[in-house]
């Protein structure tokens, strides 16, 4: 199954991941565990995960080759959206060698 991952640099990891899964837990299945630093969400179309680790996030999308794009957008703007004030960057790559999407605050200058 097709895979993206990007290593989101942060001084607040865990606060970030579980804003993540809680948020996303009112449309998907989501687990948040502040113990291992370590979520999953279960979107109908794949899996995310979430990995907090000193200095950054971790976050891997797991999906159909349909879909890939999707959920990369939906965790990573999300994502975005919440760390507006640290201005979090969002930057996915796929297992085929291929950049995904980029996500970035708006204000933020291209």
């Amino acid at each position: 199954m097709p895979r993206s991952e990007a290593r989101v640099v942060t001084d607040r990891p865990h606060r970030y991941a579980k804003q993540l899964a809680s948020h996303l837990g009112r449309r998907v299945q989501t687990e948040w565990s502040e113990e291992t630093g370590t979520g999953r969400l279960d979107f109908p179309s794949g899996t995310g995960t979430l990995t907090a680790e000193p200095g950054a996030l971790l976050l891997t999308v797991e999906s159909d080759a349909e879909h890939l794009e999707r959920l990369e957008d939906v965790v990573g703007s999300h994502l975005v959206r919440f760390g507006a004030k640290d201005e979090l960057l969002v930057e996915w790559h796929r297992d085929n060698g291929e950049l995904g999407l980029l996500h970035r605050n708006e204000a933020d200058p291209q």
